[in-house]
């Protein structure tokens, strides 16, 4: 499969408690009209994005009884879901986040944890 606009990201997986997320275009002027240097704008302690790929969760152990030890069977792993998806607008700790270029483009992998507020068009 050839890897295209439409599905560059379809390959990849976001793991454990984490999502993906493309900053969203800051804006270079402030309110009063003075314009910032990108570099400015990217040290800001808090970021924002829109969520691109969403991590299963939080693997949840499961309970070992002692008559399934010796049964030998394959577990599935669960998970519990995040509450971000994808699409949702997210605004993050920049100190969380891992900055990646990928097809260079610029994106973040940021830990649930480091996700302040998510905004969703649809009603909550």
């Amino acid at each position: 499969m050839k890897i295209t606009a439409d599905n560059k990201l379809k390959k990849i997986i976001v793991v454990g408690d984490r999502v993906l997320i493309k900053p969203k275009k800051q804006n270079d002027k402030t309110a009063s009209g003075l314009y910032l240097p990108p570099g400015v704008q990217e040290k800001e302690k808090i970021q924002s994005g829109y969520i691109i790929k969403v991590g299963p969760g939080y693997p949840i152990p499961h309970p070992v009884e002692e008559e399934d030890m010796w049964k030998g069977k394959e577990e599935s792993i669960k998970y519990l879901p995040l509450q971000a998806q994808e699409g949702d607008l997210a605004i993050f700790l920049q100190k969380g986040a891992v900055e990646v270029l990928y097809e260079n483009e610029k994106y973040f992998i940021v830990p649930q944890a480091s996700i302040l507020m998510l905004e969703r068009e649809e009603d909550l």
